[in-house]
């Protein structure tokens, strides 16, 4: 029930692929940001808020004019950093990250990346982060689930999986990524 689920949606906040259909084009940054500020943490005074706002845009390297803007306005990238601001406005101790960079060019990948993981290690937030990209999940995962036909069938520390995979699968999935990386 949606009583049941409000508690959840604090501790856990999602970051999705698309960062052009994640957001409301109608509604500003502003409105974006300040709702789960404003249902989750109390928050209510509109000073309190726009300052809390200007904080959580300049931490994911955006600046305090941004929340007057609407979606549209932004890049791909500036767009994820959004969607991140929106999920960090409640605080969540656990963010799922479903292929967030996998719709924009390297260079924005690494920035996001180095967001993500900058934001984990100082806001100790834990991530599930669900990626195809192994270069990725190298770099900024601890631990490692590999599945075929939506079966887990290897998991482990990164590092163990990358550097000695014990099932078939696993071997030939790295093997594949390292001839694509070499190239």
């Amino acid at each position: 029930t949606t009583s049941k689920m409000r508690p959840l949606r604090k501790e856990l906040q999602f970051v999705f692929q698309d960062p052009y259909s994640s957001l409301n084009p109608r509604m500003s940054v502003k409105a974006i940001i300040s709702e789960g500020i404003r249902l989750h943490r109390g928050l209510s005074n509109k000073t309190e808020i726009e300052d809390e706002i200007a904080n959580i845009l300049t931490t994911v390297g955006l600046d305090r004019d941004s929340m007057r803007k609407h979606p549209k306005e932004f890049s791909g990238g500036q767009r994820q950093r959004i969607a991140i601001a929106r999920a960090l406005a409640v605080e969540p101790k656990f963010l799922i990250c479903d292929e967030p960079v996998s719709a924009l060019d390297m260079s924005i990948q690494a920035q996001i990346l180095n967001l993500l993981k900058t934001l984990k290690k100082e806001r100790n937030i834990s991530m599930l982060f669900i990626s195809h990209d192994l270069a990725v999940i190298n770099f900024l995962c601890d631990r490692a689930y590999i599945m075929k036909s939506g079966q887990i069938i290897e998991q482990g520390k990164v590092d163990q999986i990358f550097n000695s995979p014990k099932e078939r699968y696993t071997q030939d999935l790295l093997s594949a990524s390292l001839l694509v990386n070499a190239n």
